[in-house]
């Protein structure tokens, strides 16, 4: 991986190559998702301004309670004033080119191997049972999440071999900062930035154990955020408000227990969701479309109230709470319906 300095600054061969070195550090530092192709596009412009926005605000604590970062983004400024936008001055390519080289801030790993981590992962999720979640429901969450992939395989000739990695953007004064960002075949969230060192190696870079936080979560989810003690899920209230919490439909001793979820996806009532319809019963808000989700209009979705457990309600707190969990929820059951 080379710095910045060695294609912008030294005057690469051609301004494509300099930019493509630009990309590839913007993605080692976390902030571009993908797209090392040499053109200065939207998604590159806008990780140019999420990285000015970090080097006046990023103090290196956390927005979500998991600990402060290893080091503080706005000490990389130090003290200099970075031109606001998606401009790349010298002083820009100077600041990324010190980010780069320092030890100190730990990088967005790549893989020699992508497509032998990707299989790595698909495999350890195919070969895990009696882990307190529905695997059926997993591969459907994982398809969802970053396409069951760990790194990013590279059309030929290309050179993005980074780990997959989710931006999200919930800043409302600043629409372009980076809050969180997901990691892995599993989209392990963090909301500091960067990652501690140790959270790269035991938790980011390693496929089986970012899976097995990710199930952690799932299961996490399913026993304290649906019904409590912790939160509950609005729409598993409104639908099935007096049943106790349901691990599956089966008894432990039925050879469907936690296995046969695409059955009972398919045996569920298809329901069509349309852009106004509500998010549940009694529900004051409604199915639109948002930056994450371009449309609000699904058909032949399984009804989540039949499905005799309690995991389509986890599995959209594994998203969160808001507008985006519901579209989340809907895209994991139509995963499973297919046959995820």
């Amino acid at each position: 991986m080379s710095p910045v300095g060695g294609g912008i600054a030294s005057g690469g061969r051609d301004r494509s190559d300099a930019m493509v070195w630009l990309q590839r550090d913007l993605r080692a530092l976390g902030y571009l998702a993908g797209g090392l192709d040499g053109s200065f596009g939207a998604a590159t412009a806008r990780a140019i301004r999420a990285l000015k926005i970090d080097l006046v605000l990023n103090d290196g604590s956390s927005r979500g309670g998991d600990g402060p970062a290893p080091v503080k983004v706005r000490d990389y400024a130090r003290g200099r004033a970075v031109a606001p936008g998606d401009t790349v001055d010298a002083l820009l390519i100077a600041i990324i080119a010190e980010m780069i080289g320092d030890p100190a801030f730990p990088k967005i790993p790549s893989s020699e191997d992508p497509a032998g981590g990707n299989a790595q992962a698909t495999a350890m999720l195919a070969q895990l049972s009696g882990v307190g979640a529905p695997m059926p429901f997993l591969f459907a969450m994982m398809l969802q999440e970053s396409g069951r992939r760990h790194f990013n395989v590279p059309k030929s000739g290309g050179l993005d071999t980074f780990l997959v990695m989710g931006l999200d953007r919930n800043d409302g004064e600043q629409p372009d900062r980076i809050t969180s960002r997901g990691y892995g075949i599993g989209q392990y969230t963090l909301f500091h930035h960067p990652a501690r060192p140790e959270e790269i190696a035991a938790l980011i870079r390693d496929p089986v154990h970012n899976i097995s936080r990710a199930i952690a979560e799932f299961t996490e989810k399913f026993g304290r955020f649906v019904v409590g003690p912790d939160d509950r899920a609005d729409d598993r209230t409104a639908e099935n408000p007096l049943l106790r919490l349901r691990l599956c439909r089966y008894a432990k001793d039925d050879a469907r227990y936690m296995t046969d979820c695409r059955a009972c996806a398919r045996a569920a009532r298809p329901v069509t969701i349309r852009a106004g319809v509500p998010l549940y019963p009694g529900s004051n808000q409604t199915y639109r479309a948002t930056p994450y989700y371009p449309s609000a209009d699904y058909g032949s979705v399984p009804d989540r109230s039949d499905f005799g457990c309690d995991w389509p309600y986890a599995a959209r707190r594994y998203n969160g709470s808001g507008i985006n969990s519901f579209h989340y929820q809907v895209r994991i059951l139509r995963n499973l319906f297919l046959g995820a």
